[in-house]
């Protein structure tokens, strides 16, 4: 990466002149074709390695568990620990059935 010398913000290479462009106050200066050959451009990069999930469903990632689920009895829902109260008390599990998404807390 190389920054603006005089606001510090991140340059990137502007195709047609062939020379590094400042985001924020478009000072421009020559580029380094040694140091340029090591910069990514993030036009030319894919997402390939992105894992593509439904939208609202952020929970994915997390880890999940085997509990039933009251509302529709499912067997597995992802869970994040959370510290609610303070350190010698143990922490709050929160809880979200995979089925049918309803959310609970369970305690230790």
């Amino acid at each position: 990466m190389q920054f603006c010398d005089a606001c510090g913000s991140l340059m990137h290479t502007d195709r047609d002149t062939d020379e590094m462009v400042c985001s924020s106050c478009d000072q421009r200066t020559e580029r380094d074709d040694d140091r340029a050959e090591a910069f990514i451009s993030t036009d030319e990069q894919t997402f390939d390695d992105v894992i593509e999930t439904e939208e609202g469903a952020a929970d994915e990632g997390l880890p999940s568990t085997e509990v039933i689920c009251d509302d529709c009895g499912h067997d597995r829902a992802w869970y994040t620990i959370k510290q609610t109260g303070s350190a010698d008390e143990p922490p709050t599990r929160f809880f979200k059935c995979q089925e049918c998404g309803k959310r609970w807390r369970g305690y230790s």
